[in-house]
């Protein structure tokens, strides 16, 4: 900074001494600072150019920073070469504070700052200035700009922003090895004095660690440092400004050290000898005990492994690792017998997982230790010879018979009797009984081998000192064959011969079977019986292996003389007693082609012709059914008919219009329609009854109707007629009325006996024989059968 102020000083010399001279022409104005006095000289406008001596132009006051005392500060003063000292200038201030930071006397220029500043806040103020006239106001200078720059002074101590610091290191380490780099951090101006200049140093942490002091760089100061001794450092960090000189400003931080493990300590057991005490009831796979070796070191370089060390007793144990708690777990492999050994003894090895080849030079990561084991008597239960029993017995062997006996001991000191039982769980049924001091087994019940052929139990041994103690074992019994039953025929057969069939074919092969099992297998024979050995059709192969073959004897067979051939055979075995059966086989003759295969074996196809094939008996099957049932079907009609005829003369006794030929005007037209419409036309006015409802038979006297009638007919006619018309219930079709009445001059008045007020056992119909040949039918059917009595007749 003082070689910059004193080269600035020798410029502003020679250029105000003339020995500098610019090669263009000056401008208006220029800021000419003179340092001795801290002066800015604004030069004015001249009226033609020539050569005139220029000064240095140095544009920039200078203010000291937190300045205290009682006065405003003078920062410097602005003169114009107009000014002649008449009071006739007038200097203005404008820019960064002009007003609230800085003033200018109006008169003589002066600048002063009227508050304390911080170069850290602000390290500059941009302002302008121009000389005005005081008169005319006008501006005797252009605009001139300048910059005020606070100068710095030594008011911030360093900080370290990011502290305090963790850092670790792993112990063991060399002298110089790096932990970690702090840094401070200081708002004082780096580019003036010394006031950034920070220095590093340790006020608490030695001898251990060291600091570089102008990197700040943390290391190990002393070798072989032990986390097991110590782990944690705590190192109180100074950085100053300054250059650490005198009067500098400093700030600490803490950095928090600590040491990592190494795998630098091997497993040590605590003592040499480890005593164990385990009952003899111990199950297989149980942990019977725990020891430990102690590591100080940490996490994986603490992990340890054990093993137990080839040697006398070891191989009825085995160690394992507690992930946790890093112990030695002893299992049990084989069980224990007080009875048989008391004690066993065998070494344990301790080893790290993990090593460290920086530290094999210490020596084995490993240590032994001995382990002694003494097994406790306890009172167990009694003990079988046999850890499963099997017997044999034969089927229908006599109750009570003994087949075996098991045996079981009490092995503790104090030996105690035996009691022994079946277990009913799995004997529920009682086949078998047990002496309970001897422990033999009889038979309870009379056995069956095909029933059963095998019978599975337990059997229960307690001592008597203890009857809780108890012991099972399985027995098995085998149930014998007796040779008791024959074979037979294993499968029925449907066996078939070709009518084209040759001598010495085999048409069948036949397997049987024996409920009996031998204890060498079953070998059965085959042959005739000897009824069908004399005149045989057929013979009997025997394949020595349980099977045979049916062979045919003759050239052909006829389905038209015999269909059907029954073969005896007899089948026996081997066993003692021998037992054999008789077994019929059934063969049918059956229809084959030229190859043996069997195209029919039906009965009635014997009785059709050699050729008739399937498909074509159906269809004469089909034929007829069918003219059976056309027969059937004209029977039936003809059968109807007859009966039709039989009820229109004599059985229909229902309401029915006859109609014949021999009366003329329309009365021939009431086929098809209600007789209750043949009505007298004057009944119905009287009576308002419905006309198609049979009237109820009045008891009154027989009476003749009026021939004559007042009203014409066709009067008559032509009501009817409106009437039919506009009733609304009337069918919408086309239809006939028939109009019970009858003209004048009839001879015979109304045929309708609807509106007879007589009943009908009153009624004589021997006056119809006087009407004329017209109603002979009539008078001959009324006449004959008395009995029959029509409703209607029309």
């Amino acid at each position: 900074m003082l070689t910059r102020n004193c080269l600035s000083l020798l410029l502003w010399v020679l250029l105000d001494g003339g020995l500098l001279i610019p090669l263009q022409p000056q401008p208006p104005q220029t800021f000419v600072t003179e340092p001795r006095d801290n002066v800015i000289h604004l030069r004015g406008r001249r009226s033609h150019f020539q050569r005139v001596k220029r000064g240095w132009v140095w544009n920039q006051f200078f203010v000291l920073e937190e300045y205290m005392g009682s006065e405003p500060q003078y920062v410097g003063k602005l003169h114009s070469d107009l000014d002649k000292g008449e009071g006739t200038v007038k200097y203005t201030l404008s820019g960064d504070g002009a007003g609230t930071v800085f003033t200018i006397d109006e008169t003589t220029g002066d600048i002063h700052a009227i508050r304390s500043l911080d170069r850290e806040e602000k390290p500059f103020y941009t302002l302008r200035a121009q000389a005005v006239d005081i008169d005319t106001r006008k501006p005797l200078e252009p605009e001139s700009e300048f910059i005020i720059k606070v100068q710095d002074i030594n008011d911030n101590e360093p900080k370290f922003l990011d502290g305090p610091y963790i850092a670790s290191v792993p112990e063991m380490s060399p002298v110089g090895a790096y932990v970690l780099q702090v840094k401070a951090t200081d708002a004082d101006d780096p580019t003036y004095g010394n006031s950034a200049r920070v220095v590093y140093s340790i006020l608490q942490g030695q001898p251990y660690f060291s600091i570089d002091p102008k990197t700040g760089v943390i290391r190990t100061a002393l070798p072989n440092m032990d986390r097991e001794v110590k782990e944690q450092y705590q190192v109180l960090i100074q950085a100053k400004d300054m250059g650490g000189q005198l009067g500098g400003l400093a700030g600490t931080t803490i950095v928090n050290i600590t040491l990592t493990d190494v795998n630098d300590n091997p497993p040590r057991f605590p003592k040499s000898i480890f005593h164990l005490k385990v009952p003899e009831s111990s199950p297989v796979g149980a942990a019977i005990g725990r020891i430990r070796a102690v590591d100080p070191d940490f996490g994986k370089n603490a992990e340890i492994e054990y093993n137990i060390v080839p040697g006398d007793g070891g191989n009825l144990f085995d160690i394992v690792t507690d992930e946790e708690t890093q112990e030695g777990v002893i299992k049990l492999k084989k069980p224990l017998d007080f009875e048989t050994k008391k004690a066993y003894t065998f070494k344990v090895e301790a080893s790290n997982v993990h090593l460290d080849h920086r530290f094999h030079s210490v020596g084995p990561f490993k240590d032994t230790a001995t382990v002694k084991i003494s097994v406790l008597d306890v009172d167990e239960p009694p003990v079988f010879s046999k850890p499963l029993y099997t017997m044999e017995v034969y089927e229908d062997t006599p109750v009570g018979t003994i087949i075996g006996a098991v045996t079981a001991e009490d092995l503790d000191v104090g030996s105690s009797a035996v009691r022994y039982f079946i277990d009913w769980k799995s004997d529920g049924d009682s086949y078998f009984t047990i002496d309970g001091a001897d422990g033999t087994i009889a038979t309870n019940e009379l056995l069956d081998r095909e029933s059963t052929a095998q019978y599975n139990f337990s059997i229960i041994a307690s001592k008597v000192s203890n009857p809780l103690l108890i012991s099972k074992v399985n027995a098995l019994i085998n149930v014998l064959d007796v040779n008791e039953f024959p074979p037979e025929i294993s499968v029925p057969y449907e066996t078939a011969v070709c009518e084209n069939a040759k001598p010495g074919q085999i048409i069948q092969i036949v397997s049987a079977a024996d409920r009996d099992l031998s204890p060498a297998g079953q070998q059965l024979s085959f042959r005739l019986s000897p009824e069908a050995a004399i005149k045989p059709n057929f013979t009997i192969l025997d394949f020595r292996n349980n099977t045979a073959g049916i062979e045919t004897r003759r050239n052909g067979y006829s389905r038209r003389q015999q269909e059907l051939y029954f073969l005896p055979i007899i089948i026996e075995d081997s066993s003692y007693p021998v037992q054999s059966s008789t077994n019929t086989m059934t063969i049918r003759v059956c229809r084959c082609d030229t190859d043996g295969t069997i195209l029919s074996c039906n009965v009635e196809a014997i009785f059709l012709p050699v050729g008739l094939s399937t498909g074509a008996l159906i269809a004469i099957l089909l034929c007829i059914v069918i003219l059976l049932a056309i027969v059937v079907l004209y029977v039936a009609l003809r059968r109807q008919k007859k009966k039709d005829t039989l009820m229109t003369s004599k059985e229909d006794v229902r309401d029915n219009v006859i109609h014949y030929d021999d009366e003329g005007g329309g009365e021939e037209d009431t086929q098809a329609f209600d007789i209750g419409a043949l009505r007298n036309p004057k009944a119905i006015e009287d009576n308002k009854i419905r006309r198609d409802i049979k009237p109820d038979s009045l008891c009154l006297p027989r009476q003749r109707p009026a021939v004559e009638d007042n009203t014409d007919i066709r009067d008559f006619i032509h009501q009817r007629l409106q009437e039919n018309d506009v009733d609304p219930t009337a069918p919408p079709y086309d239809s006939l009325a028939t109009y019970a009445y009858e003209g004048n001059g009839s001879v015979a008045e109304s045929l309708s006996s609807i509106d007879s007020v007589t009943t009908e056992v009153d009624q004589d119909y021997d006056f119809l024989t006087d009407w004329g040949p017209r109603f002979k039918v009539l008078a001959d059917m009324f006449g004959e059968e008395e009995s029959y009595t029509p409703d209607k007749v029309t």
